[in-house]
């Protein structure tokens, strides 16, 4: 068995106490991540960086903090809380391409200490909407069945009355023919006349 040179141990990325992270960690599509890192305190007065790509020695710095301890650019944020040795990095509107490898780094001379942690992006769940047609379709099925019945109703009952009413309407006011073969209106004068000959001609006979 054989070991690592130390020289070899402090130029790997995360090998060292010096900076430690979470080795994953997982967001929703469009929403908001927030990882932290935490940092030895002989780092507390220098530079921390975000970086993303597999390979460390390859890796783009997305953000980094400036003399305020905080960074910002486009969708992501870095704040350097020196107080407690940690380091916050905050990615907003979260796509699923955002998905991959990112390193938490402290900027020092020579080789950046660094740890890798694992990002993944998983998709909104689609809203369960399977309830809603059936809702409404049973709704559709009460009015028309509510529809059919008035309509039947209408047809058996109503249309018969509304006909009696008419021809009992048409039979009290149809027109009574007078003398000299000339067309009585209803409720004239002449049908008044004619109904009372009418009438003594019968206590006649």
């Amino acid at each position: 068995m054989w070991l690592l040179p130390p020289l070899l141990l402090l130029i790997v990325p995360g090998s060292s106490v010096d900076i430690t992270g979470p080795e994953a960690v997982r967001g929703l599509e469009r929403g908001v991540l927030t990882v932290q890192c935490r940092y030895d305190p002989r780092w507390e007065n220098h530079l921390k960086w975000w970086c993303r790509g597999a390979e460390y020695g390859s890796c783009k710095i997305l953000v980094q903090t400036n003399g305020s301890a905080f960074g910002v650019k486009e969708r992501v944020s870095i704040r350097d809380y020196r107080t407690n040795h940690t380091i916050t990095v905050t990615m907003k509107e979260l796509r699923r391409e955002d998905t991959d490898t990112y390193w938490c780094g402290i900027e020092r001379t020579g080789t950046d200490p660094a740890v890798p942690v694992k990002v993944t992006i998983d998709p909104v769940a689609p809203e369960d909407t399977t309830g809603s047609p059936t809702v409404t379709s049973h709704h559709s099925d009460g009015r028309s069945l509510l529809s059919s019945t008035r309509f039947l109703l209408l047809v058996f009952l109503e249309v018969p009355l509304l006909l009696s009413m008419l021809s009992a309407v048409l039979w009290v006011n149809r027109p009574l023919r007078g003398s000299g073969g000339r067309q009585s209106q209803p409720g004239s004068e002449d049908q008044y006349l004619n109904f009372t000959v009418s009438l003594r001609r019968g206590k006649t006979t």
